[in-house]
């Protein structure tokens, strides 16, 4: 292979991942909530929302271990994303 076909690859590999979004942000009771990960506040998180594993993110996680940076933002900045509500929303408390 020659060395400007695989830089070529690694550019649309590197393009397609920076468009690609695996987790959401998710708007429940009038209020937007973002994904949180492991490096994230513990504001960023609301006991009254149920969250679920973003697999994306651990699948890129993992295949692109070797460069450190993608698994430091999407394991401690976006592995968990808003589904629903845990309580009805004239229940919530403000956090």
């Amino acid at each position: 292979m020659s060395t400007n076909l695989i830089k070529l690859t690694a550019i649309v590999c590197l393009v397609a991942l920076s468009l690609s979004a695996c987790g959401s942000s998710k708007t429940i009771c009038n209020k937007t909530y973002d994904t949180y990960g492991a490096f994230s506040t513990d504001d960023e998180e609301n006991p009254n929302i149920k969250y679920k594993v973003i697999a994306g993110n651990v699948v890129w996680s993992i295949l692109l271990i070797e460069t450190v940076i993608a698994p430091v933002y999407f394991i401690g900045f976006s592995l968990f994303e808003p589904v629903e509500a845990r309580v009805p929303c004239s229940e919530f408390k403000n956090y």
